[in-house]
């Protein structure tokens, strides 16, 4: 897919998400910061022991297999072998799935489907480059 933007990019960072909450709360972003990689970072022990961590009022990240399928080369164009590999997915809770929907659709950057198909049309094929990193995942909730 590729990315058509009606505005410019804006990239939140861990930074400024830290600086954020660190105002919010009163705590020095140092002790803010470390309580937010120490969040990040049990989000994802728990995803590579246990497969699945379910975040209430937030989403669910879970570690799924992707199964092996055709790709091509980027730059030759020829049709590689990608094998399976493990993957992590979020679905995003009601709560997030409802503001979500309510967002101004011009703030958005718009998505463009690709609709290549491979020779005998069995639907897209994937460049090996589209290959996302993924890693494994687990099964706690945290509320």
């Amino acid at each position: 897919m590729n990315r058509l933007s009606r505005r410019e990019n804006v990239i939140v960072t861990k930074k400024e998400i830290v600086k954020k909450i660190s105002e919010d709360i009163g705590l020095t972003q140092l002790k803010t910061k470390d309580i937010v990689q120490r969040t990040l970072d049990a989000i994802i022990h728990t995803l590579v022991s246990e497969g699945r961590i379910e975040l209430r009022n937030f989403g669910v990240f879970e570690v799924k297999q992707r199964a092996p399928r055709k790709a091509r080369n980027p730059r030759t164009g020829d049709k590689v072998f990608v094998p399976s590999k493990n993957v992590v997915t979020f679905k995003p809770g009601k709560e997030m799935e409802e503001l979500v929907r309510k967002m101004n659709p011009e703030n958005l950057p718009l998505l463009e489907e690709d609709s290549d198909a491979d020779e005998e049309g069995n639907g897209p094929v994937e460049t090996a480059t589209e290959s996302r990193a993924e890693s494994p995942a687990g099964a706690d909730a945290l509320d």
